[in-house]
This record gives structure tokens, C-alpha cells and sequence, in this order.
């Protein structure tokens, strides 16, 4: 009752509870102990992990499944600090997330110096909004929070929380809640005029789609428009899944290889109009920064925020809802016969042969076999590296976040907490991680929590002893090799030491007998694939 005496933590706990938060992830110290008291009193379950930078992803990986806000909690100074790079990620991957730390109270860190630092300002460039809460406002400060989090582009929200403040009684008379923003469309006028005209007369159309689009909930309408309009769709690796990659309009996922960049620029650059459908460039290469030329072709841009990127420019900018303004902008419009010369078809052929399947073994190899042998509902995560460009090529998604990886950051050390903040949210759907061997090594603690929770998912570990992206460019410089290899260890034998089941394999038939054994597996299932050195050269 909001008469009641509660704790200023409760008031931020209930809120968050509110906002469909059913876990927290994190490491407690002793500045978050009355934090996590109250999340566990208002619902909210919290999950320990090794690591902070861990947690967040896991909170990244089950607000994926959930929609819900993502929770890190982490204690002051080192412990927030360890979150760091997964709070940039989710700066840069648009994903709503509270981070809530521990702080001693002012008056003590007058003269108290130990652990203290300014989270705020540390936080300021990687965060939406950062706040300190108080006793009198810890509804406020919530409600605030969890807007500033979902609303627009999504992101991180942080809240430090004294040690003296969680713990006050206070009486708020009256719980703030301001409602959530409505979802604007674009207004009658000239502009709308003029992007319905553009649209009727074109005959070479193609869209783009990306965070923004995802983050939306589009998918309905932009595939209705698609329909509708004989406009084939693009998408960032992020947006995957958007459309069902089968679709014939589907051109599939762009970003990150030079190889896919050969037929699909190509492809925008012979266009005679480009919808970006919530497209946010910050996921691209630098060669999608001047693929059109706004002063010679059509381009619409439908985005949450203003353009202050400069990375691509439209003649219209409409700031609004993706799929509210996809269906407002065909109102009227009859479909025409586009691509007439069947340029679709042929790239999304020429794709697919880009990317073969029928490799001995090797990376391509390894993904396809995962593909025949697991379930069509399974969700993937993939780590950065050389692989996560032939995953985000090969792996087909029927539905938005059937693949998650960090595309705008590029971070690695995030597919095995993302598969595991997956499978704790969905536990009946059938998850499965894709790393190189750096990345795994770099998060392997964390098998043990997969072990303590009972989790089982798949962990597939490419093995090539490298840093096999950094050493292609070497060699693309005609560098030496350098800083850029390391051992061979034995993954497997990690796995079964933190309870898990390891398998080591090196050709399709051994794979593909580890699939069948971790499908039915009573807990976690590490795959080390074993590949050659230079794997990656001139495929991707």
C-alpha cells in the first residue's frame, strides 16, 4: 500500500517487478545486500554469476526471450567496473537494461576513500541516464528509470543506490507512473505526399531494416508491406530473422562480410528507392556509409531518433514508429511489378552459393551440421570472431532474435551468457552458443553456473588456437602473424571438470554424434570443433 512504511529499495524493487522483471543477474557485495532483499521480496529472483560483465549478458540474453528490461546489480567500484563492457554493449546494441550498484552514502564518502569512485560520470558515456537514489523519490527515480530504459531507442538506465538510502522507511503518499509514450506516426503533409509518390512510381525498391525495426515489433507489418509491394528486405545481423529468411523477399543479413558486401551493394546501389526501416547503422561496416546518393536516388528513413550519425542521409525523415508508419505510408499505393528482370532471385541465389554448405569440414561445416542436426526452434548466440560472419550469413532465422550476438559493439566473451540468459528465460526451447576458442576462454567461469542452475545448453567452440579475424587482416596486410595465436587447450576436459558433458570433435560424423548425445543431455554440452589454421582465408 503506498501508505505503508517501506525501504527505499522496495519502492525500486516493486517497480521494476511492475516492468515485468522476474530476475536480476549479478555478484553481490556488502553495499547491495539490502537491494537484493528487496528484489527477492518483490518477485524478482537473483541469479550469482562469475563475473558482472557475465551477468549483464545473461540480462541481455533473457530480456531477448522476455521483453522485459534486463537487471545487473553490482557493488561498488570493481564490481561495477566488471560490468563496464557489457553495459557499452547494451549502449550500443539498444538494449533496455537497469544497472543498479552499490555506493556508500555522501556524508561518508566525505572521508571515507575506499573502493569510492564517481559511477556516474564513469557511466555517462555508456548510459542513457544515470541516477542517485533518494528515500523521497525511489518511485520517481524508478519510474523514470524503466522509461528512459524501454522508451525510443532503448538502453542502459543506471541507478546507484546508497548504502543508508536502500535501507530508509519512507510513506510516499502517491506512486508516480507516468504512462509510456504513444507511438507516433507521421502527420499529414508534403513530406508523406512525397514519400506515397515515391513509393508508387518505384520500380526498383529495396528496404533495409534494423534495430530500430526490431526493437518496434515491425515484423507484422513490414512483412505485409513487402507483400504487398514486391519490396525485398535487407537486414542488419541484428534484425535477422525479421522476416523469415525463407521468404523469397528476404535478401538476409548484412554487416560484417566483405563477401555478401559484393552482391548486396551492388543490389541497393541499382535501386530506384531506399526505405530504411528503422535501420541503425551503428551495426554496419564502413562500406555502407556511402552506398547511395541521396541527391540521385529516393530514400526514406523511418528511425526513433533523429539522424546525427551521418552515415546515410534521406531526402524524408520520418521519427516515428516503424511499423505504424510502414502501414500509414502504403495507404493508397497500388503494388507494382518491381524487379522485373528478377535481380532478387539472382542475389538471393548468388548469397547462398557465396556461403556453401557442402564443405568436408571447416567453419561453414561445423554450422551446417549444427543446422541439420538441432531443432528449427532452436535460438543461437554467437560470439565475435571470424565465425560470426559465417554464422550470421549461413544461419537462417524465422523469427527476430532466433540469432543474438553483440553487432554493434562486436564484444567478445558474449555467446555463452547470452545462450544462458536464454535458456533461463525459455527453458523448453533448445538453445545452442557459437564462440571461437578466445572468446569462450575468456567467459568459461561461468560453466559452473550453468552447472549450478541446472542449465543445458549447447556450447560450440571453434578451435583454430587464434584470433583468427585479426590475424585474416594480418595476412590481408601482408603482416606477419603476430600476438595473434595461442595453445591448443582441451575444452572438452574444462567441461566435464565444471560437471558439464565435453566433446571434441574434427570431422561431420563425429559432430554430428555430439549433437545427437547433447540434445538429450541432462546438463551443458561443450562441442570443441577442431579447424585448421587459415579456415576463415578468402570465405567470408
Amino acid at each position: 500500500m503506498p501508505n505503508t512504511p517501506r525501504r527505499a529499495a522496495d519502492y525500486l524493487a516493486e517497480r521494476l517487478y511492475q516492468a515485468g522483471c522476474r530476475r536480476a543477474y549479478g555478484m553481490p557485495g556488502g553495499e547491495v545486500l539490502t537491494l537484493l532483499d528487496a528484489l527477492t521480496k518483490a518477485g524478482i529472483k537473483f541469479i550469482l554469476t562469475k563475473h558482472e560483465n557475465s551477468a549483464c549478458f545473461m540480462a541481455e540474453g533473457d530480456y531477448h526471450r522476455t521483453g522485459a528490461p534486463g537487471i545487473l546489480v553490482a557493488t561498488l567500484g570493481p564490481g561495477a567496473m566488471n560490468g563496464m563492457n557489457a553495459i557499452a554493449n547494451a549502449f550500443q546494441d539498444r538494449v533496455p537494461l537497469i544497472v543498479l550498484t552499490g555506493c556508500v552514502d555522501a556524508n561518508e564518502a566525505q572521508t571515507y576513500t575506499h573502493q569510492v569512485m564517481d559511477h556516474a560520470a564513469v557511466f555517462a558515456s555508456v548510459t542513457k541516464a544515470s541516477f542517485c537514489l533518494t528515500a523521497d523519490s525511489a518511485d520517481i527515480i524508478a519510474d523514470k528509470a524503466v522509461g528512459i530504459a524501454t522508451e525510443a531507442r532503448p538502453g542502459p538506465v543506471h541507478i546507484d543506490v546508497p548504502i543508508t538510502v536502500a535501507n530508509t522507511q519512507v510513506a510516499i503518499s502517491r506512486l508516480r507512473r507516468r504512462p509510456p509514450a504513444s507511438s507516433h506516426v507521421p502527420a499529414p503533409g508534403p513530406e508523406l505526399e512525397m514519400a506515397r509518390r515515391w513509393l508508387a512510381d518505384a520500380k526498383r525498391p529495396v528496404m533495409i531494416a534494423g534495430l530500430d525495426a526490431m526493437n518496434d515489433g515491425a515484423g507484422s507489418a513490414l512483412k505485409s508491406f513487402c507483400d504487398t509491394l514486391g519490396v525485398p528486405l535487407i537486414t542488419t545481423y541484428k534484425a535477422k530473422g525479421i522476416l523469415p529468411e525463407d521468404h523469397p523477399l528476404c535478401l538476409g543479413g548484412a554487416g560484417l562480410s566483405p563477401l555478401a558486401d559484393t552482391h548486396l551493394l551492388p543490389f541497393v546501389r541499382n535501386a530506384d528507392l531506399v526505405i530504411c526501416a528503422g535501420y541503425d547503422p551503428i551495426e554496419m561496416r564502413p562500406g555502407w556509409r556511402e552506398v547511395w546518393d541521396p541527391d540521385t536516388i529516393n530514400v526514406i528513413d523511418i528511425s526513433a531518433v533523429p539522424n546525427a550519425h551521418y552515415m546515410h542521409q534521406s531526402g524524408v525523415n520520418f521519427i516515428s514508429d516503424t511499423g505504424a508508419t510502414l502501414e500509414v505510408l502504403q495507404q493508397g499505393i497500388s503494388p507494382n511489378t518491381t524487379w522485373p528482370d528478377g535481380e532478387v532471385a539472382a542475389v538471393k541465389a548468388a548469397l547462398v552459393g557465396a556461403f556453401p554448405t557442402d564443405d568436408d569440414w571447416g567453419p561453414a561445416a561445423i554450422i551446417d551440421e549444427c543446422r541439420r542436426a538441432l531443432p528449427a526452434n532452436t535460438l543461437a548466440t554467437a560470439d565475435s570472431g571470424a565465425h560470426r560472419i559465417f554464422l550470421s550469413q549461413m544461419w537462417a532465422c524465422s523469427e527476430p532474435r532466433g540469432l543474438m550476438q553483440s553487432s554493434a559493439f562486436c564484444t567478445m566473451g558474449c555467446a555463452v551468457p547470452l545462450a544462458m540468459g536464454a535458456k533461463i528465460a525459455s527453458p523448453d526451447r533448445p538453445v545452442v552458443s557459437f564462440s571461437g576458442d578466445a572468446g569462450f576462454l575468456m567467459v568459461a567461469g561461468e560453466l559452473a553456473t550453468a552447472a549450478e542452475l541446472g542449465l543445458t545448453p549447447i556450447f560450440v567452440v571453434f578451435v583454430d588456437a587464434s584470433l583468427a579475424l585479426i590475424q585474416l587482416k594480418q595476412r590481408q596486410r601482408q603482416l606477419k602473424d603476430e600476438a595473434v595465436t595461442f595453445g591448443r587447450h582441451d575444452f572438452a576436459a574444462i567441461a566435464t571438470a565444471f560437471g558439464g558433458a565435453g566433446h571434441t570433435v574434427s570431422g561431420r560424423a563425429e559432430l554430428a554424434r555430439a549433437l545427437e548425445a547433447a540434445k538429450t543431455a541432462d546438463t551443458f554440452t561443450v562441442i570443441a570443433a577442431q579447424i585448421g589454421d587459415g579456415a576463415y582465408d578468402g570465405r567470408i
